[in-house]
């Protein structure tokens, strides 16, 4: 009953509800005006109120005797670094970097792109940012050069800030080269890039541009926190649109400050001291809201990890972690389990640590399945949550609230509502339907504080993207269904985006790519189950009447051309080459019929299909090559 009452208190008198919790900070300028509305007639949250987010995370611990307190634990099994940083540490480097962000000519509502790897003078650059009241857009490591112009001409930074490299398990990552040439492709060209030298023996190409991250912090000054408006942007993070254009969702800073606080306490269960464990990275949400700004804003130690689950240097590497640094609370994605599971699928490497202080494990990033969360709960002997949310809210939407009283478990479902968010299945008319019947998964407005403002430069798609498909609803573009015990089940995408190992990924800007291959006559991108990754890019070609190159190296090419363009986070290595698409007689190709039968699911044929042949020779192909759920 304590979590029904505390939901219901929420929903009922959210004017109330967030008041209270908004207390729990320290504010420059306590706000009065709870919920208001901005020119587009969107919720904005304590709109008179004043803080800093850097203030928050940093200077508040310090003044209340915690300066010695680890804020950060730096641990990188691919450099073999450990590295301890206090908050009076954080606060000199990040204090330092602010001062050399403003000597290069940024302020308040400037922006400015991160693109750099999990090592700590990430965090110090957002945090920096954050200090004065620069925009940060962290572009994850993984993207490609044109996918990073793309978001250089969309913010216009006046700075960007990067590293010499980043390293995977058995390759170096340019990360300066990758910047130069995405600087070459884009339009807006910024003044300065401040590079950080990681003194790995990389080679980094100089440029007139460049600026020395070390030196600059040397000899800048030391800057005090700026007072921002609650409504002030703290960042834009690009998402995957529909149209293969990312749309950059705009976070604001005090609704942003109210919800992660809140989320801390009592939707991950931790207390001010604890160590908290993301294991994802900057670059995406979960890497903001819990590598960086939730952690540090509760006083939790926030684990920053420069590895993966495995072969780094193998599947224990997770449990070692959690063991060696005392970590409370883990989350990181089903497909890391997953790839331990396969490493080790008996557990016996876990029994090698003492995992005495790990309290709860989450599981979100992308759907959880069953055997996953059945065998991670086995194992570890802990709670294991599975949770739902999206880079557009910020923070979670459902969840098992687990610092209000842990409700019980049920496997597939991503829990129950999360205060705030009146979460509701519809139809295509937009009227609720009944439990157990699976529909469109929105969330009646006003949203909770901590979800998006709007999108950056663009408000007429955030409103066409969001609010408009079902009037005085958020819509969420995915599927799921509702028990009769109030559980959510999420069901996926109703879109064309896709989830590659918790990484959302357009396949209309896949097909855009495939497409402009010289062989290439059309094509069809979409996902289909992985055992691993949960979802992986299958792409289908017809080639061009008299074509003569061998389909092997039409198939090498596109997958090369892929990578080039978006990176090797879109995991595309499948082209299969068909004969034809399967379309309606309008010529719309049917994708969730391929993606049906790729996953070997049942599936209708439509009457509207232009010609109904066409399915036995794409099963055929499909079973050739060896792509399919079981495969």
């Amino acid at each position: 009953m304590k979590y029904q009452n505390f939901y219901k208190n929420s929903i009922e008198n959210p004017e109330e509800f967030w008041a209270e919790q908004a207390n729990q900070l320290e504010w420059f300028k306590a706000p009065e005006q709870i919920i208001s509305k901005d020119k587009y007639n969107y919720t904005q949250w304590f709109s008179d109120g004043q803080l800093n987010l850097s203030y928050l995370c940093i200077d508040k611990h310090i003044n209340a005797g915690f300066g010695a307190q680890d804020a950060i634990v730096y641990d990188s099994p691919v450099t073999h670094t450990k590295q301890h940083i206090s908050f009076n540490q954080l606060h000199h480097e990040v204090s330092k970097l602010a001062g050399g962000i403003q000597d290069l000519g940024l302020q308040k509502g400037d922006t400015c792109i991160i693109y750099m790897p999990m090592i700590p003078q990430a965090l110090y650059a957002m945090l920096a940012c954050a200090r004065i009241g620069v925009i940060h857009s962290v572009v994850f490591g993984g993207f490609a050069p044109h996918e990073l112009a793309i978001r250089i001409d969309d913010c216009k930074p006046k700075l960007i800030i990067t590293a010499s490299n980043g390293i995977e398990i058995e390759r170096i990552i340019p990360y300066k080269p990758f910047v130069d040439e995405a600087l070459v492709k884009a339009m807006n060209k910024p003044k300065h890039v401040i590079v950080f030298d990681r003194e790995l023996g990389v080679e980094i190409p100089k440029k007139n541009y460049d600026v020395d991250y070390l030196t600059l912090v040397d000899k800048s000054p030391s800057i005090e926190a700026v007072s921002l408006e609650s409504t002030h942007p703290s960042y834009i993070l690009y998402t995957s649109g529909t149209t293969g254009t990312p749309k950059g969702i705009i976070r604001d800073t005090g609704g942003y400050a109210t919800a992660l606080k809140f989320s801390m306490k009592y939707i991950y269960g931790l207390n001010e001291g604890e160590a908290f464990w993301a294991a994802s990275d900057v670059g995406w949400v979960v890497g903001h809201s819990y590598i960086v700004y939730g952690p540090l804003l509760n006083r939790n130690t926030t684990i920053l990890f420069e590895g993966k689950p495995i072969k780094t240097p193998d599947a224990s590497t997770f449990w070692r972690v959690i063991s060696e640094h005392n970590v409370k609370v883990m989350f990181t994605a089903p497909t890391a389990i997953r790839a331990i599971k396969k490493e080790d699928p008996t557990g016996h490497m876990i029994k090698r640590f003492d995992l005495s202080c790990l309290k709860y494990q989450f599981l979100a990033g992308e759907r959880c399945d069953v055997a996953t969360l059945n065998w991670t709960e086995e194992k570890l002997n802990v709670p294991v949550i599975d949770h739902w949310w999206q880079t557009e809210s910020g923070w979670p939407m459902l969840a098992n609230m687990v610092g209000v009283g842990l409700q019980p478990v049920k496997p597939g479902s991503a829990g129950l509502p999360v205060c705030g968010y009146d979460i509701q299945i519809l139809n295509e008319e937009g009227d609720v339907v009944k439990d157990n019947v699976e529909g469109y998964v929105a969330v009646k407005l006003p949203l909770p504080p901590g979800t998006l403002s709007n999108l950056w430069g663009n408000p007429e798609r955030f409103k066409f993207g969001y609010l408009n498909r079902f009037p005085g609803y958020y819509f969420s573009g995915d599927g799921g269904y509702k028990d009769e015990d109030g559980y959510v089940f999420i069901t996926g995408r109703v879109d064309d985006i896709i989830n590659v190992a918790g990484h959302r990924l357009s396949t209309a800007e896949m097909e855009e790519i495939v497409a402009s291959h010289k062989a290439v006559a059309e094509c069809a991108v979409f996902g289909v189950h992985c055992e691993l990754k949960g979802q992986k890019p299958l792409g289908l070609v017809v080639l061009k009447s008299g074509e003569t190159l061998d389909n092997r190296v039409i198939q090498k090419e596109i997958i090369q051309d892929v990578r080039k363009e978006i990176g090797a986070v879109a995991s595309f290595r499948d082209v299969l080459v068909v004969d034809r698409l399967p379309k309606t007689r309008s010529g719309k190709i049917l994708r969730k019929l391929l993606r049906n039968i790729a996953d070997e699911r049942q599936y209708n044929i439509p009457s509207t299909i232009d010609d109904v042949t066409i399915i036995e020779e794409i099963k055929t192909k499909y079973q050739t090559h060896h792509i399919g759920i079981y495969k």
